[in-house]
């Protein structure tokens, strides 16, 4: 850190700065050193907020390094400079937060391991977040004071700041601290979703479709929503398309909702790490018990609700049912009624639900989703591959929703019909047991629907939509009427001509045909559990 009296004019590359590789490495070795004294859930929550402890400190230095060049630059006397450079709104007009001098990192590196008698580290810790929180409102009640409980290891704590110290997050090629912060928290949230297995999905969805349905939305400007945000990445997407296409940070705003307090948590980090102004509500809630955002119609929605969840709220008088009341054993059609009663006049939402949402009439779910199709709300629907979500094997699907399907703005009129993509066959394969949608991928389906619905990108770029056999196809009202309004791409696309098949080297059609087979055993498996269940329910 420079002097507070004399900092040193225009440096720019700091001792210990460290490559993106490195910084990574450095990192997740420091998210070993818990490993071994709590479970991956713990430790996440412990080295994220020590990593964005640190990262508030670089942040703030980067800036009093800035401010202090531009002011000898200026011609700003000596004797006025301090003041200056301890005016906290020269620091939050840049999106720094204020780190008070208890809460500079080299006090916490300084006495990382203290001597008998001495204050913990996990004291100190505690003590600076909660120093950070009290200068910074954005971060009123975001950062855990979880470091000096009797169950943490002080002495690893302590090894694990000094690790944590080796890592800057500036001078990294011109970029800032925050979008080297961002891509460390990316880095970071994927490898704890691995770690976790199962419960990880609750606060990660793969990088691939997110950007998936992002490039599909277009969230040029608007309100964006998520109401079951987890850890945020579908802001953090949005605001990467944005900034993408040459857009701000400002061009939208972020509006999300999270039921577990440490997911909540994560979100406020991580939104605020990006530079979004999020509101996520004042603390973590039920969305279904306790709406955080009742008076909210957004412009866009993305979602990635928790597959057929059995255990929520369920009020049979909720306004939100329009379309039926959800059964208590299943809430995927409850979330999809939130979402389009979220929607505005012109709003669009993409959804990630489990393949039995386009086909199940358990308990009137096939009457909701005849009743949504009814309304002309369901705009697009994606078969989605295997082995996309570590996190699960239920396959999966997208749901595309749209308030207006008419030819408002440009847009090609497609009321009463439904577009079909079947892309089970599409993404690579990273290792033996995950999947990623590659950038082509993700351009070849969102340039179908874009082509499709006549998106402004569409006309820039002269797509023209046509019906791929096997691939894409755009249903009317009367044929998803004569399959029983069951949504089901494969039912629609049909198979691919001949030649394409007869071209296929026998051990990849083994393989692709293997692969369909499970993903038919997986849907039998949890349309036999779903019987089961409901016979229990019965016979009680």
């Amino acid at each position: 850190m420079p002097p507070r009296k004399k900092p040193a004019p225009g440096q720019e590359a700091l001792p210990g700065t460290t490559t993106m590789a490195d910084l990574k490495e450095i990192l997740w070795k420091a998210a070993d050193k818990l490993r071994g004294s709590m479970d991956a859930a713990e430790y996440k929550d412990f080295v994220l907020s020590l990593v964005f402890l640190k990262y508030t400190f670089d942040a703030w230095e980067e800036r009093r390094r800035v401010l202090y060049a531009d002011l000898i630059t200026d011609g700003v006397p000596e004797s006025r400079i301090e003041s200056f450079l301890d005016d906290k709104d020269e620091y939050a007009r840049e999106g720094i937060f204020w780190v008070p001098a208890d809460a500079q990192w080299p006090e916490l590196k300084a006495n990382a391991k203290p001597g008998p008698g001495e204050i913990t580290i996990g004291e100190r810790i505690d003590n600076a977040m909660g120093a950070v929180m009290k200068e910074n409102s954005a971060l009123t009640g975001v950062l855990p004071k979880i470091f000096n409980r009797k169950e943490v290891d002080q002495r690893r704590l302590g090894e694990l700041v000094d690790l944590i110290s080796d890592a800057r997050f500036t001078g990294h090629e011109g970029r800032t601290a925050a979008d080297v912060l961002g891509e460390v928290y990316e880095y970071f949230l994927e490898k704890f979703a691995r770690a976790e297995g199962k419960r990880g999905g609750e606060f990660y969805t793969p990088s691939s479709i997110v950007r998936l349905m992002v490039e599909i939305l277009e969230p040029y400007r608007g309100r964006v929503y998520d109401p079951c945000c987890g850890s945020g990445g579908m802001f953090v997407q949005a605001e990467k398309f944005i900034l993408n296409h040459r857009g701000r940070r400002d061009d939208i705003a972020v509006y999300g909702q999270e039921s577990n307090q440490r997911t909540w948590r994560l979100g406020k980090m991580n939104t605020a790490i990006h530079g979004l102004s999020a509101d996520l509500g004042n603390s973590w809630a039920d969305t279904f018990y306790e709406d955080k955002h009742p008076d909210l119609k957004a412009d866009f929605i993305l979602a990635n609700p928790p597959f057929n969840m059995s255990d929520w709220h369920r009020n049979t008088e909720d306004p939100r049912w329009r379309f039926g009341i959800p059964p208590a054993g299943n809430a995927n059609f409850a979330w999809m009624q939130h979402i389009v009663f979220k929607l505005g006049v012109h709003g669009t939402a993409g959804v990630v639900m489990a393949n039995g949402s386009m086909s199940s009439k358990q308990s009137g779910e096939g009457e909701i989703r005849t009743e949504l199709v009814n309304a002309d709300l369901v705009a697009c629907m994606i078969a989605l591959p295997s082995q996309l979500f570590r996190t699960t094997q239920i396959p999966a699907c997208l749901w595309f929703f749209a308030k207006d399907k008419t030819s408002l703005g440009g847009h090609t009129d497609r009321q009463g019909q439904v577009l079909f993509i079947d892309a089970r066959n599409m993404g690579t394969m990273l290792d033996r047991t995950e999947r990623v949608f590659t950038d082509d991928d993700i351009k070849k389906i969102s340039e179908v629907y874009h082509a499709w619905r006549g998106t402004k990108s569409a006309r820039d770029a002269d797509l023209v939509y046509a019906d791929e056999p096997g691939f894409c196809y755009s249903a009317t009202r009367e044929e998803l009427a004569a399959h029983d309004d069951i949504l089901t791409p494969g039912r629609y696309v049909g198979a691919t001509g001949a030649d394409d098949t007869d071209d296929e080297p026998l051990t990849e059609r083994i393989d692709r045909l293997t692969k369909e087979l499970f993903t038919r055993f997986d849907e039998s498996t949890l349309l036999e559990q779903v019987i089961r269940k409901q016979l229990e329910m019965i016979n009680e």
